[in-house]
C-alpha cells in the first residue's frame, strides 16, 4: 500500500442513523439521499447497508439510479433533477426510476413517453422559495393537471418543494415555503414530501408523507454549532493516516510552505501522510485539531497535498507510526469544516481515489 490515508465507513453508524430518522419522522416514509456517491461514503456500500431498511433511495443523476438497479436494489429510486434530455424517459421507464419534474422542457419529453414501457412514476416539483428548480406555486395545478392527462404517466402524482434554510429553526422562511406550498397543493391528490434533514429535527409541520435525508443518514451535522452527535446520530466514516516523521525543530523557525507558522520555542512537529491530494482541505487553518495516538494537537503551517505538520508538544508520547484521525466519532467532521471555512458535507464527498476505502460494523 504506498498511501497510508484511511476513509473507515461504519455500517452499524448508517443503520442506526435510518433507524433514528425513522423514529423521529414517523408515520412518514424515508428516503435516503444516496447522490454524490452517498455524500462520499460509497453508493453501492451505503445501499446495500439500508437494503430493506430505506423506504427509499434518492439519486441525483439517471446513473445512479442505474448503479443501484445493477447492484440488485429494488427499493423506490428517485431523480431528484429528473430527466435531463428526452431520451432519458425511456430509460428511466425500463429501469423503474422515480423523476422529479420541475421545468417546462420536461413536460414535452413526458408527453410523448409511451406506456407500452410501464407508467412513469414523477413528483412535481414546486419552487415555493428555494428559487433553484420546480415549478411556481400559481402553476402547480396546471401542472399537475397536464400530467395526470399523460399516458405514460403513473396517476399517483407526488408533490415536492425544498426548503432554503431549514435549518434556522425558528426562521420565517421557512415557515413562508410550507405555506405557499400547503396553498399551491391544498386541491391536489399525491403524497406530500418536504423535509430535508434539517426540517425532520426542527419542523414537524412539514412531516408530510416522505421525508428526504442525506446529511443526517451519515452522521453529519444540518445546525451550524452542533454535531451530528448532539442530535442522537453517529458519525458514519472515519478519516485517518500514520505519524511518519517527528523533526526538532528550534524556536523561530517557520514551518511549510511560505513560512506562515512560526515556531515560538524548541518543539516537536509531527509530519502524517495526508494532504489536499485525499481531500483533507487546503483552507484549514492553523490550529485546526487533530487526534494524535488520542491525544488532541493543533494542525500548523499549511495543508500541502500529500503532507501536513502538527505541534506535538501536547503529545509527548507520539511516536513515528501512530494513528492520526483528522475526523470520527472522536473528532466530530463538523469541528475540521468550520476551521476550513465549509461545510461537513463539503468535506466527505471531497475524498479523492488514494484514499483507501474500508467498512466496519460498528
Amino acid at each position: 500500500m504506498s498511501r497510508t490515508t484511511v476513509a473507515t465507513i461504519h455500517l452499524g453508524a448508517l443503520r442506526h442513523n435510518l433507524a433514528r430518522i425513522k423514529e423521529l419522522a414517523a408515520p412518514a416514509k424515508v428516503m435516503a439521499v444516496v447522490k454524490a456517491d452517498a455524500y462520499g461514503h460509497g453508493l453501492e456500500r451505503v445501499a446495500r447497508a439500508l437494503d430493506g431498511a430505506a423506504d427509499a433511495f434518492a439519486v441525483a443523476s439517471l446513473g445512479d439510479g442505474l448503479r443501484l438497479r445493477a447492484a440488485g436494489h429494488h427499493q423506490r429510486i428517485v431523480v431528484l433533477s429528473g430527466p435531463d434530455q428526452a431520451g432519458d424517459i425511456a430509460e428511466m421507464q425500463r429501469l423503474g426510476l422515480d423523476a422529479a419534474i420541475h421545468h417546462e422542457s420536461q413536460l414535452q419529453w413526458l408527453s410523448e413517453a409511451s406506456p407500452t414501457r410501464g407508467r412513469l412514476r414523477v413528483w412535481l416539483k414546486i419552487d415555493s422559495g428555494m428559487h433553484r428548480l420546480g415549478f411556481a406555486p400559481e402553476r402547480a395545478a396546471i401542472v399537475h393537471g397536464q400530467l395526470a392527462a399523460m399516458a405514460g404517466i403513473d396517476p399517483d402524482i407526488g408533490l415536492m418543494t425544498h426548503f432554503a434554510e431549514s435549518e434556522v429553526f425558528d426562521g420565517d422562511r421557512t415557515r413562508q415555503q410550507i405555506e405557499r406550498f400547503q396553498a399551491a397543493t391544498q386541491h391536489l391528490s399525491g403524497p406530500r414530501s418536504l423535509s430535508n434533514s434539517a426540517a425532520v429535527l426542527g419542523w414537524p409541520e412539514a412531516r408530510g408523507d416522505w421525508v428526504r435525508t442525506g446529511g443526517l443518514l451519515y452522521g453529519l451535522s444540518v445546525v451550524e454549532g452542533k454535531s451530528g452527535a448532539d442530535f442522537g446520530f453517529r458519525p458514519a466514516m472515519t478519516l485517518a493516516t500514520r505519524l511518519i516523521a517527528i523533526n526538532l525543530i528550534k524556536r523561530g523557525e517557520r514551518i511549510g510552505y511560505n513560512g506562515t507558522w512560526e515556531c515560538p520555542e524548541d518543539m516537536p512537529v509531527g509530519v502524517a501522510a495526508v494532504g489536499y491530494g485525499d481531500g483533507y482541505p487546503r483552507s484549514a487553518m492553523a490550529g485546526t485539531p487533530v487526534l494524535v495516538a488520542n491525544r488532541r494537537v493543533p494542525l500548523i503551517g499549511r495543508v500541502s497535498m500529500d503532507l501536513i505538520t502538527l505541534d506535538l508538544r501536547d503529545a509527548p508520547g507520539a511516536k513515528v507510526g501512530d494513528r492520526v484521525v483528522l475526523w470520527g466519532p472522536e473528532l466530530p467532521v463538523e469541528i475540521v469544516a468550520t476551521r476550513a471555512g465549509t461545510i461537513s458535507y463539503d468535506l466527505t464527498c471531497g475524498m479523492t481515489r488514494r484514499v483507501l476505502f474500508v467498512e466496519d460494523d460498528q
